[in-house]
C-alpha cells in the first residue's frame, strides 16, 4: 500500500498502530531545513506508552508535523505546524526527527481543544520521565507571543507530578474541577501503625482519610477485583473511606463527582493522633526504596 513518493507499507502491517502511524507521517519530513514531528507522536516515539495519540471516542489524533507549509501538501491525518523551529530543539530517534519532549507537551498545552485530554498528555510525559513541570513552564516563558500561550499557561495548574496512568488523571480531574475538593496525594503509600504496609492508592485526601481508585478494564479481571476488593476491606478497616472510579466515567462527570462528595461526607476526618492509618514511612520502606518517597504533588 502506498504511502508517500516511493514508500510503501506491506498489507499485514496494523496501520492503527502508534508508532506506525509515526514512522509512516516521518517519511512526510523535507530534508531541508530543521522539521520533525512533535506532539503526542514525539512523545509517543520517545516511549510515553501510555499516549497513544486516540481521542475521545476511539477517533485517532492527528500527527503534528512542524515544517515550512509549502514543503508538505495538507491531507488526512496529519496537522502542520510552521512554527519556528531550530535545530537544538530537534533530536532523532531511531532515524525519526522529534521536537524535544519539553516542547512537544507546550505545543500540545496550547493548542489542544480538550483541555482534559491535553492534560493527561501532559501528565503521562511526566509520568515517563520525559521532561519535567519546571521545564514545561521554563520553556513556555521563552514563547511569548506564540499562539495559544496564555491558553497553555492556563492549564499549566493542572497538570499534577506523580500520576501512572490516564485514567488516574482523569479522576484527579474529576475530583478537583468537578467535585470542587483540594488536590490529592497521588500513589500515596499508606501504613497501619505496626509499619505494615497497607497500598498504594492513586488518590488520598490526607485531610479526609478519603482515599480514590480509578479502576481500568485490567481490573475485571477475577484475581485482580479480588486483590482489589480486600485491598479495599484493609483501608475501610483502618478508617479510611473508599470511592472508585471506572472508565467511562470521566464522560459522567456530574455523577461521578457527586459520588465523590458524597464519600467525602462520609469521611472521618479524624486527628492524626487518632487514625489507625499514617503516611510516615517505616525504615524498611525507606530502605527497600532508597530514599523516603513522597507522594505525587504538583
Amino acid at each position: 500500500m502506498g504511502v508517500w513518493r516511493g514508500w510503501f507499507v506491506p498489507s499485514d502491517v496494523d496501520r492503527a498502530c502508534p508508532e506506525q502511524r509515526v514512522l509512516e507521517a516521518s517519511v512526510l519530513l523535507p530534508a531541508r531545513g530543521p522539521s520533525a514531528l512533535t506532539g503526542w507522536a514525539g512523545l509517543r516515539w520517545q516511549g510515553a506508552r501510555w499516549i497513544d495519540g486516540v481521542g475521545r471516542g476511539g477517533v485517532p489524533d492527528d500527527v503534528a508535523l512542524v515544517t515550512r507549509g509549502r514543503d508538505v501538501r495538507p491531507r488526512p491525518g496529519i496537522e502542520l505546524s510552521q512554527e519556528r523551529l531550530t535545530p537544538t530543539e530537534v533530536q532523532v530517534v531511531d532515524g525519526v526527527p522529534i521536537t524535544s519532549a519539553t516542547r512537544s507537551v507546550c505545543f500540545v498545552l496550547r493548542h489542544a481543544r480538550d483541555e482534559r485530554a491535553a492534560v493527561v498528555l501532559a501528565d503521562m510525559a511526566l509520568a515517563a520521565g520525559l521532561c519535567a513541570l519546571d521545564d514545561v513552564a521554563a520553556h513556555l516563558d521563552t514563547l511569548a507571543r506564540w499562539p495559544g500561550v496564555p491558553l497553555a499557561r492556563a492549564r499549566l495548574p493542572l497538570l499534577a507530578d506523580g500520576s501512572a496512568s490516564p485514567g488516574e488523571t482523569r479522576m484527579r480531574l474529576v475530583w478537583e474541577l468537578d467535585a470542587g475538593l483540594p488536590r490529592p496525594l497521588l500513589n500515596a503509600p499508606i501504613f497501619d501503625r505496626s509499619g505494615r504496609h497497607v497500598a498504594t492508592v492513586d488518590l488520598l485526601d490526607p485531610v479526609a482519610g478519603l482515599v480514590g481508585e480509578y479502576d481500568g478494564a485490567d481490573h475485571l479481571r477475577v484475581g485482580r477485583r479480588r486483590r482489589d476488593l480486600r485491598r479495599e476491606s484493609d483501608l475501610r478497616a483502618l478508617g479510611l473511606e473508599y470511592v472508585t472510579m471506572v472508565g467511562g466515567d470521566d464522560h459522567r462527570r456530574a455523577a461521578t463527582a457527586a459520588r465523590i462528595l458524597a464519600a467525602h461526607r462520609r469521611a472521618r476526618s479524624e486527628p492524626v493522633a487518632m487514625r489507625s492509618w499514617t503516611l510516615e514511612q517505616p525504615d524498611w520502606w525507606r530502605r527497600r526504596h532508597g530514599r523516603p518517597v513522597t507522594p505525587g504533588r504538583s
